[in-house]
């Protein structure tokens, strides 16, 4: 930076360059004014200070508009000029989106005259979209400032910072398997960074869902700072990542006196408002409250608490249930699911009756990944009872199907449907053999499906819980929960029937593992389709029945059927009526 004279009153220009780089919040205000920006907001000047001092890992979630982006891009220069041998690398979920970042940041350099002394100096200096080298800076592999997208080659650069700019996009994030892959290219970045003890990875975005990458790297230590455009109606899914000022703006002043206030200047009331209107709520409260619930709430129908909890009997269940969603009704049990969503008992129950039909549903699979999954299930006026689960990883192994034919023995089931998509049918044979030399008696039925499976589950399960009518053995959600003890977390909750039910969605590949909750659905779409089934013949019965009534009635009391047939009174009570004058004789 070019040096000046200076008097008593105007302090050196080398003091001034060292107080740029003591406080990037000073930088960055010099970086708008040089733009012809109004002055840094709140919100912007504390995204500053925790670009500056919050920690190696830190994660920035901040509302659309707000210019994070630039801010970061900012903060790369000011890393630039306080070290010229900085080594950065942008990463961005495209590489036209990263290479945009990378020349911003040059166009600044360019255009600012206090960065002139940033600029290259011949035409050797590395300097195009893609890499570009600051001026001053020892001869290195490694470019100051070079953009990658993320599933671009990350192998061979080395950075003592890493940006990592809205990685994370509904096109890479939407499934399980999506975001396993996303995390894995994440992962990448640690060999990346150099060892350094002021190295450092920024990540930049806004979650899609509650399943982000960035809670996953909350998990593993990543400091978040989370400002939404408006201060929440409640604190439920923000945890503690909220920004430290929100917070404190919240204990001094009460949640419900700040509700719903805008957070900044960057927008008002009004701007926010004409925001919200064009959009769609979710995606309003996606992009500018960086709450994933009502988003989350349209992509996952199947929820815990539309399930009744209760402790099965052997023989017997209730004929009737008063379903119940409040805090009375929440069940201590673990949940793996959304924010918010818990077991709950019901409401009330009515005397208990023995099981109607019971049925076995069988989704088989090879040894491996995959588990071999069994439910039982039995009715009792239209309410389905989930009595059962078994989940073996043997594939189909004799030790295996004799277990399923052993619980079907115990609980009484008549039907063992099984999933025919795999094994081409000879799992039914082998289950026809068991169950002969076991004396179980139970009928066998194959079940092929040619749509797409989560499509199917979701058709299946939804409507059954929108209406309750789905009830689930308290001692299973235990069972559950604690099933695969001996395998990592991460390996163990995809494999929970809490979890894949809860993850599912629309979307080819939703959950990683789905066996427990196609089983489920296997079954129930059984009762449906039997239920269904009774309901259509007891219609076309009703309406025999009416024709047969009507039929007597014209043949043994021709005038009082008509009478009838005018006035729209029943057939039925025409011989209870038979002194009576119609009003129209």
């Amino acid at each position: 930076m070019t040096k000046t004279p200076h008097s008593a009153s105007q302090p050196p220009m080398v003091d001034y360059e060292q107080k740029l780089k003591n406080d990037f919040s000073l930088f960055l205000r010099l970086c708008w004014k040089s733009l012809a920006l109004p002055p840094p907001t709140r919100a912007q000047l504390a995204m500053a200070k925790y670009l500056q001092h919050g920690g190696s890992r830190i994660m920035l979630q901040a509302f659309r508009g707000v210019g994070k982006s630039w801010i970061t891009a900012a903060f790369v220069l000011w890393v630039l000029f306080c070290d010229r041998d900085k080594k950065i690398l942008v990463v961005s979920a495209s590489k036209q989106r990263a290479d945009d970042f990378s020349i911003f940041c040059q166009r600044c350099i360019l255009e600012f005259d206090w960065l002139a002394h940033m600029r290259p100096q011949d035409d050797d200096t590395r300097w195009s979209r893609v890499s570009f080298d600051v001026a001053g800076c020892k001869p290195a592999q490694s470019a100051s400032v070079k953009s990658v997208g993320i599933t671009g080659m990350l192998t061979g650069s080395r950075a003592d910072l890493i940006v990592a700019d809205d990685i994370e996009t509904p096109n890479n994030s939407a499934t399980d398997m999506m975001r396993e892959k996303l995390l894995q290219l994440v992962t990448e970045f640690e060999s990346v960074l150099t060892p350094k003890p002021t190295s450092r990875i920024v990540f930049l975005g806004t979650p899609q869902n509650t399943f982000s990458i960035y809670r996953t790297l909350h998990e593993r230590k990543y400091i978040p700072m989370v400002w939404p455009a408006r201060y929440p109606k409640n604190l439920v899914g923000y945890e503690d990542t909220l920004a430290k000022d929100l917070l404190a703006d919240i204990r001094r002043e009460g949640l419900s006196n700040l509700a719903w206030k805008p957070t900044d200047s960057r927008f008002s009331e009004i701007t926010l408002l004409e925001r919200e209107g064009s959009m769609s709520r979710s995606n309003f409260a996606l992009q500018f409250q960086l709450d994933t619930t009502l988003s989350d709430a349209l992509k996952f129908p199947l929820k815990l608490s539309d399930f009744s909890v209760l402790p099965l009997d052997l023989a017997k269940g209730p004929s009737d249930i008063i379903w119940g969603a409040d805090k009375e009704t929440v069940l201590d049990l673990p949940a793996v699911a959304l924010p918010g969503d818990k077991w709950h008992r019901p409401k009330a129950v009515s005397e208990f009756v023995p099981y109607g039909e019971t049925i076995v549903a069988l989704d088989p699979s090879g040894r491996g990944k995959d588990e071999t999954v069994a439910v039982i299930l039995s009715q009792i006026n239209g309410f389905i009872f989930l009595r059962d689960i078994f989940a073996s990883q043997e594939g189909y192994s004799d030790t295996t199907l004799r277990e399923v034919l052993r619980r079907a023995r115990h609980y009484g089931a008549t039907t063992c449907l099984v999933e025919s998509n795999f094994g081409d049918g000879m799992v039914v044979e082998l289950l026809k053999r068991h169950a002969q030399e076991m004396k179980v008696g139970i009928s066998f039925e194959e079940v092929r499906s040619n749509t797409m499976k989560e499509a199917r589950i979701i058709d299946t399960l939804e409507p059954v819980l929108n209406q309750h009518k789905l009830i689930i053995d308290q001692r299973l959600i235990s069972w559950d929960y604690e099933s695969n003890q001996d395998m990592a977390p991460e390996d163990r909750l995809p494999r929970m029937l809490a979890y894949q039910l809860t993850r599912m969605c629309r979307e080819k590949g939703a959950v990683r593992h789905d066996d427990r909750v196609d089983a489920l659905a296997l079954g129930v779409k059984y009762f449906l389709d039997i239920l269904a089934i009774s309901a259509k013949e007891a219609m076309i019965a009703r309406k025999r029945d009416d024709w047969n009534v009507m039929l007597t009635a014209f043949l043994d009391s021709p005038q009082e059927a008509t009478d009838a047939l005018v006035l729209g009174t029943s057939f039925r009570d025409i011989r209870q009526n038979q002194n009576s004058v119609p009003t129209w004789v």
